[in-house]
């Protein structure tokens, strides 16, 4: 592991304890000399995580749409701030940097950057862990959503194994690390795909 991917929000949400998970992650990052791939914003818990590897002495790029740059979103205080064209493109140059990823409490697009890692991966399109800091219980729903798709027979249990879910930095950062592909099934049928 060089360099982790944090989909996160750009708002910091209404408990305290986002922010501070956010800043507990940023600084675990850099004791373990791992650099932050992200979003590129300078606001919500993207902008805290960001502040504070750069404040620990790690390494934070960052990739937003050009777009994006004239609202002033884009944080002018980070290692490096990859201009992209588009979303599509955007998160295809952020997996591309990442060896690994984790998501963090946030909103739509945090979601959407969850689920389309988890479908590369789903698809051997990838295989990376994929992880989610379950603060403060804030992935419950989600967690129990994914169990029901899998007892509704829409998703194969090996799939359920891709996401890796724990509730603090350390962890998260730790299975990431010591992460091994499970053997997957098809999608499609019940045969071994790996």
């Amino acid at each position: 592991m060089q360099r982790i991917c944090v989909y996160t929000g750009s708002n910091k949400g209404k408990r305290p304890e986002y922010l501070q998970a956010a800043q507990a992650l940023g600084k675990e990052l850099a004791v373990r000399g791992w650099s932050l791939v992200y979003g590129g914003g300078h606001t919500g818990l993207m902008g805290a995580i960001a502040d504070t590897v750069m404040a620990e002495g790690g390494e934070v790029i960052g990739v937003m749409p050009g777009a994006m740059f004239p609202e002033e979103v884009a944080h002018k205080g980070i290692t490096k701030l990859y201009e992209v064209n588009s979303m599509h493109e955007r998160k295809a140059m952020m997996a591309d940097l990442a060896d690994g990823f984790v998501t963090m409490p946030g909103g739509l697009g945090t979601y959407d950057e969850l689920f389309e890692m988890l479908t590369w991966a789903q698809l051997g399109f990838h295989q990376k862990p994929v992880g989610l800091l379950n603060v403060s219980g804030y992935f419950d729903p989600l967690l129990s959503f994914i169990h029901h798709t899998m007892s509704e027979g829409f998703m194969h249990p090996s799939h359920a194994e891709l996401l890796i879910h724990k509730e603090r930095p350390a962890d998260l950062l730790d299975s990431l690390a010591a992460y091994v592909p499970p053997a997957l099934h098809s999608k499609w049928t019940d045969s071994p795909v790996r």
